[in-house]
């Protein structure tokens, strides 16, 4: 059976089909390349740029002001040090709450089957729908009210760590990995008198790494980028992450500091997706087949 398409082999074929072709595809892949590049192009040349040819009309291009030394005052004037330290314990420690609760989760619905299983996943999956600006509210109000224990959990790193394990997709994502495992290979450990803790931990974690790898990435770079939780949960200046304490630091610095600033905050999650951009893609289709 032949796939169809919209140019038929044929016309691929012929020199004027072969021209089309080509020059659709370089529109469609220059559009798609300026759209994406175009912002962070942007945002790295400015911060080359001094405080006026930033705010220039026409903006120009190339930096004709070149002053590398924004980044230096940057992360000086804006104790950026500091800002990246906290960013960095509260990534950690939500990955940590991440591998350990929602590996559990997904094991116990995949291969443990308690009752309502599947209904307890369904109610999970269904909270994908609401929006996350929905939940602040009650979220807010819980942290700064902790039931049973009443405790107020603002400006400790509990009000960015507990939101962040209560993460449907990353237990989709795990549960449809350990579906993929063979049953043989889970029913042979039993046999051999293997705990399912035993089984999880000797035989399910070390054939989960590319899945494992994928939920580390997100749960690191979804505490990195997110900016209104942390604004709400931490307002105290010295337990701020990077990009709450640029946004309550940036009154009466010069826009290209700024800018160099907000460069330097971006830096991390770029480098985490060019250097794992195919651990990414391998652990999301990893589960998809099974054999």
């Amino acid at each position: 059976m032949s796939t169809r398409t919209l140019i038929s082999p044929a016309q691929l074929a012929r020199p004027r089909g072969k021209a089309l072709y080509r020059i659709a595809l370089a529109l469609v892949l220059g559009g798609f390349t300026l759209a994406f590049l175009g912002p962070l192009y942007w945002l790295v040349s400015s911060g080359f740029k001094d405080a006026q040819e930033v705010i220039q009309t026409p903006p120009t291009l190339v930096p004709h002001s070149f002053t590398p030394e924004n980044h230096s005052r940057a992360w000086e004037v804006m104790d950026l040090a500091t800002l990246l330290g906290n960013t960095l314990y509260y990534a950690f420690g939500a990955l940590a709450f991440q591998l350990v609760l929602d590996v559990a989760a997904a094991y116990s619905l995949s291969k443990l089957r308690p009752l309502f299983g599947k209904a307890i996943l369904g109610m999970m999956l269904a909270t994908l729908m609401i929006p996350a600006t929905v939940l602040l509210v009650p979220q807010y109000l819980t942290v700064l009210d902790v039931p049973v224990v009443e405790r107020n959990l603002l400006n400790t790193p509990w009000a960015i760590w507990l939101p962040s394990v209560t993460n449907a997709f990353n237990i989709f994502l795990l549960k449809r990995f350990f579906d993929s495992i063979p049953k043989e290979l889970l029913d042979a450990a039993s046999i051999d008198g293997a705990s399912p803790m035993r089984v999880l931990w000797s035989i399910v974690l070390p054939v989960s790494r590319p899945v494992l790898g994928v939920v580390s990435i997100f749960a690191i770079i979804g505490v990195w980028k997110d900016f209104l939780w942390p604004m709400l949960t931490l307002p105290d200046p010295a337990k701020q992450t990077l990009n709450v304490g640029i946004y309550s630091l940036s009154t009466g610095v010069p826009v290209n500091v700024l800018i160099a600033a907000l460069t330097i905050a971006a830096v991390p999650t770029l480098l985490i997706f060019l250097v794992f951009q195919r651990n990414i893609m391998g652990g999301l289709t990893a589960g998809g087949l099974k054999g």
